[in-house]
C-alpha cells in the first residue's frame, strides 16, 4: 500500500520503539471521516523494563489523516475499547543504578558492559530475568518498590490481586496472559511476578493513556507532556531540549486521563501535516491522578472515528467526555433547570439565558499549578476570554480535575455556545451531549 493511499478504514499493528516525531515511519493514511482500528501492546511497564526502548511506551506508528494541515485539529471519537490481556502487574517503581544515563525511561545502558540500548533476552522469571544479550547482566532500568499482580474476570469488569503462587503461574505464561500483539517488542511485566496486596478486588473501566497527534520534534513517547517532558530539559541524550520553549512543541498525547474512554471525543492539535495520530498505553483502570505514576497496563483493540476541524489552531488537546464523567456542576441543564432559570430571568429582567455546552481543556506543566495555568491560557486563547473570565466560569460552572500527578489537568466549564460556534466546535458539543 502506498503511504498516502487514502483508506476509509485503516488497521494498525506496527509500533515505534519509544519515540514520536515526524520522522517515524507512517502506518498509512485514513480518510477524513474514516475509521482507525488499532491493536496495541501494554505501553508502560513492559517498555520500561526492555532496554532496547528509547521511551517509556510502545505506541502505534503515526497515522496520516486526509486533509489535516498544520493549524487544524483532529477529533478522535472513541467508538470502542476492548482489553485482551487477562492479567497484568503494576505498582510503584524504583530505578536501578547504573542502568541508564540521564533518564531511566530513555537512555538505557547495560550496567556491566556499558552497551547502550542493549538487546536483551529473558532467562527465568522475577526482577533479574531481563538479561543483556552481550554480557548476561541484568539490564533493566526498573524494579518495583511495591508491586502487585492483577487477574481479570472474563468480561474485564473486575480485577483481583493474586498471591505469590498466582503471580508465579502468570509469569510462566506471561506473553500469553498479556496477549502481546505479534509485532510488539517488549518483555511482559508479568515476568516480574510481584505479589504484594493479595486479595484486593478492583473495579475495571478501560481507557487510553497516550493518544493524540505527532509533535514537530522527535521526543520519547512517554515524555510528550508538560510534566514528564521536564526531564528532557537540559538532558544530554539525543532528545534533550534546551528550555520550556522547545518543550512547547509537545502535543500532550501522554495524558493518563481516565475519562479518555469509550464514548468520549478527544480533539487534538495538528502540528505536522497529516496530524500523525498515534495510540497506545491502554489501561484496565486508574484512579484520578495515577498516584503510583503507573497503573494496570494491558493489550487491547481500539476503534476511532476521525474528523478534521479546519483552522481550529489549538495548542493542546480538548476533551468532550461522556456525560457521566463530567462534574455535576458542568453537566448540561435539565428541562426543569432551564424552566427555573427562565423564571429567574423574568424576575430579574435578564434578557435571555446563554446557551452553554460542556468543554474540557487539557493543561500540562511541571506541577499541578503549572498545568492549571497552562489550561487557563489555552482556554482563554480558544474562547477569547481573559484569565479572570476563565477562572470565573470554571468556578461557577466547572472546575479542575487531576489527570496525572505531577502535572496534567482537565479544566472544565460550561462554555458559551456562540464562542464554540465561532471555533467550529458547536456541532460536536451538541451531538455529544444531545443539546
Amino acid at each position: 500500500m502506498a503511504q498516502k493511499e487514502v483508506q476509509q478504514e485503516l488497521s494498525v499493528d506496527q509500533y515505534t520503539l519509544g519515540l514520536v516525531g515526524p520522522d517515524q515511519e507512517w502506518a498509512g493514511t485514513v480518510a477524513d471521516g474514516g475509521i482507525i482500528k488499532t491493536h496495541t501492546p501494554p505501553a508502560c511497564w513492559g517498555p520500561m523494563i526492555t532496554p532496547e526502548f528509547k521511551g517509556g511506551h510502545e505506541v502505534t506508528r503515526p497515522i496520516r489523516v486526509e486533509n489535516a494541515e498544520v493549524g487544524d485539529a483532529i477529533a478522535l471519537k472513541i467508538k470502542d475499547i476492548e482489553v485482551t490481556s487477562i492479567a497484568t502487574s503494576t505498582g510503584s517503581m524504583v530505578e536501578r543504578d547504573g542502568a541508564f544515563g540521564d533518564d531511566p525511561f530513555v537512555d538505557h545502558k547495560c550496567p556491566e558492559c556499558g552497551t547502550e540500548w542493549p538487546e536483551s533476552i529473558v532467562e527465568g522469571t522475577g526482577e533479574e530475568a531481563i538479561k543483556c544479550a552481550e554480557c548476561g547482566a541484568n539490564a533493566s532500568s526498573f524494579g518495583f518498590e511495591y508491586g502487585y499482580t492483577v487477574a481479570f474476570d472474563d468480561d474485564r469488569t473486575v480485577g483481583l490481586t493474586v498471591d505469590e503462587s498466582g503471580a508465579d503461574d502468570l509469569a510462566n505464561r506471561a506473553d500469553e496472559a498479556m496477549a502481546l500483539p505479534e509485532n510488539s517488542r517488549q518483555h511482559p511485566i508479568l515476568l516480574y511476578k510481584p505479589s504484594e496486596m493479595p486479595g484486593t478486588l478492583g473495579h475495571l473501566r478501560p481507557f487510553i493513556g497516550n493518544i493524540g497527534t505527532t509533535p514537530p520534534v522527535e521526543i520519547p513517547d512517554s515524555h510528550n507532556a508538560g510534566d514528564f517532558g521536564q526531564f528532557l530539559i537540559g538532558a544530554e541524550h539525543d532528545w534533550g531540549l534546551a528550555d520550556e520553549d522547545e518543550l512547547a512543541e509537545r502535543t500532550d498525547g501522554h495524558m493518563d486521563i481516565n475519562a479518555v474512554r469509550e464514548g468520549a471525543i478527544l480533539i487534538c492539535p495538528v502540528k505536522i501535516d497529516g496530524g500523525g495520530v498515534y495510540v497506545g498505553d491502554m489501561h484496565a483502570n486508574q484512579g484520578d491522578g495515577e498516584l503510583s505514576l503507573h497503573t494496570t497496563d494491558v493489550s487491547g483493540h481500539t476503534e476511532l472515528e476521525v474528523q478534521v476541524i479546519k483552522g481550529l489552531d489549538i495548542d493542546g488537546p480538548l476533551l468532550l467526555p461522556n456525560e457521566d464523567d463530567l462534574p455535576h456542576i458542568s453537566k448540561p441543564y435539565t428541562a426543569q433547570e432551564l424552566e427555573r432559570g427562565q423564571q429567574l430571568a423574568a424576575e430579574y429582567d435578564v434578557d435571555e439565558i446563554d446557551e452553554m455546552g460542556p468543554l474540557q481543556v487539557i493543561g500540562s506543566g511541571a506541577t499541578i499549578n503549572d498545568a492549571t495555568e497552562n489550561a487557563f491560557e489555552r482556554a482563554g486563547t480558544l474562547l477569547d476570554m481573559t484569565e479572570g473570565e476563565v477562572r470565573a466560569r470554571c468556578t461557577f460552572t466547572g472546575g479542575v480535575e487531576i489527570g496525572r500527578l505531577p502535572g496534567v489537568v482537565q479544566l472544565t466549564m460550561l462554555a458559551p455556545m456562540d464562542r464554540l460556534e465561532g471555533r467550529g466546535l458547536a456541532d460536536l458539543v451538541r451531538a455529544q451531549y444531545s443539546l
